[in-house]
């Protein structure tokens, strides 16, 4: 941990990007990545929990995961995804929290770089079934800043929970402006204020 501690000071030092806000919480939780327009995205958080010594999980499709490249994708934090039994990744979520186990499940929550209508609800989903708080993190090409923000605990209350989360990334523009999508999720324009489980 300590070497990776450092190549992240060492990146930070030469990046044009600074990290600021506030330190990611110890305990368990799910840390949004947002906007996502660039491939770049991914280097900048992986700067932020190597810099946080933030054990982090990154959702992948399970055929990464088992491939040739399976023991680095998950000494570098990869979980497969079983998309037959998406109900058992918060179970497993859940009994890792109770455990004691400390990360933070790293989320790109747009999904895709190009933009689009809608954020995928995986997050939310996975927030509210497991009980993890979420995290706020955000990157802006303007301001030359990765943003560390604030941690929220989701309601069900599915529009006043993404107003929360729209107000802190109303000021990111993201790595490539143009790539960028509002936050908001399906749930709130089909008039179904609480994603249920």
């Amino acid at each position: 941990m300590r070497i990776r501690r450092a190549l992240a000071d060492l990146g930070w030092r030469l990046s044009p990007y600074r990290l600021v806000g506030r330190e990611p919480p110890s305990q368990p939780g799910v840390f949004l990545g947002a906007p996502h327009t660039s491939n770049w995205d991914f280097i900048a958080f992986l700067g932020v929990a190597w810099h946080f010594q933030m054990p982090m999980k990154v959702l992948i499709k399970n055929s990464w995961v088992d491939g040739p490249v399976g023991p680095l994708i998950r000494a570098m934090g990869g979980i497969g995804v079983d998309r037959s039994r998406p109900g058992g990744l918060v179970d497993d979520l859940v009994r890792q929290a109770a455990q004691g186990d400390r990360f933070q499940l790293v989320i790109a929550p747009k999904g895709m770089r190009a933009p689009r209508p809608y954020w995928r609800s995986g997050f939310y989903r996975i927030a509210l079934g497991s009980g993890l708080p979420v995290t706020l993190a955000g990157i802006d090409s303007e301001r030359k800043e990765v943003e560390i923000g604030p941690t929220l605990t989701m309601t069900g209350d599915a529009r006043a929970d993404m107003d929360e989360i729209r107000a802190f990334y109303s000021r990111f523009a993201g790595l490539v402006p143009g790539r960028r999508s509002e936050p908001r999720l399906r749930e709130e324009d089909a008039e179904r204020p609480a994603v249920r489980q």
